[in-house]
């Protein structure tokens, strides 16, 4: 399996605090399965403005690390980016090395809010688009509005965004209202990718295993496939998006 979206990487964000935190989420991950991680820590949302250089250091030695403990495991550069129209700005999306998925330009993952839908969210979207970007919406069944009315995904998704649910609302981890969201998303076809957003060995752990068991027994071993290994790769690879 590959995971999209963690904070796995140490003291650059909310995730874990050291390397070690960082080492014990890896062992987690390919016990799970995952072979393949993008890390993507927050940036550009005000608390996290980070630099690029910092984050492919961390991810480096993070993959030596995995390599010195024999785990068959490879981590990414990525980012969770701020939804702001400061994406707009071409010179930002071009010269930067991490706010892409694998620095591809071609996917970028958007942080998007829990309490609310910013107003601008359709604006960017249709001028990322126009730019040669797909942006990756993550967690929209843990956003209170959307739980309200989760038909605004739809539009998102004929937009050409890309809707990505987290692992833990679908088996109910969180309370009871993100996991009835992404039960209804998952019956109406509107989730591509399930990930993790890892952020601890312990209430945020990097595990797909136990959604994929959900969809498999909801929709399918075929479909359920798609969301945790071919979306995930033609993603992570910069390929066109063929759902």
């Amino acid at each position: 399996m590959i995971d999209i979206h963690t904070h796995i990487l140490p003291a650059i964000d909310d995730g874990p605090t050291t390397m070690t935190e960082s080492l014990e989420m890896c062992r987690i991950a390919v016990n799970d399965g995952i072979k393949k991680m993008i890390a993507t820590p927050h940036v550009q949302n005000g608390m996290y403005d980070l630099d690029a250089n910092k984050v492919l250091e961390k991810i480096h030695l993070l993959n030596q690390l995995v390599k010195q403990e024999g785990l068959d495991l490879v981590i990414f550069p990525g980012a969770e980016v701020h939804l702001s129209d400061r994406l707009l700005d071409a010179e930002i999306l071009k010269e930067s090395s991490i706010l892409t998925i694998n620095g591809g330009k071609k996917y970028i993952l958007l942080e998007f809010p829990f309490q609310w839908v910013p107003s601008g969210t359709e604006h960017v979207i249709f001028k990322l688009r126009s730019m040669g970007f797909t942006p990756i919406l993550p967690h929209l069944e843990r956003n209170f509005k959307i739980q309200r009315d989760p038909y605004m995904v739809r539009h998102f998704a004929e937009m050409g965004a890309i809707l990505q649910v987290t692992a833990q609302s679908i088996t109910g981890d969180f309370d009871a209202a993100p996991m009835k969201c992404a039960l209804w998303m998952l019956k109406n076809n509107l989730v591509h990718v399930i990930a993790s957003d890892a952020h601890s060995p312990v209430g945020r752990p990097p595990i797909l295993s136990k959604a994929l068991k959900v969809v498999s027994d909801k929709l399918g071993e075929e479909a359920a496939k798609k969301m945790v290994l071919d979306h995930p790769r033609m993603i992570l690879e910069g390929l066109p998006f063929n759902t």
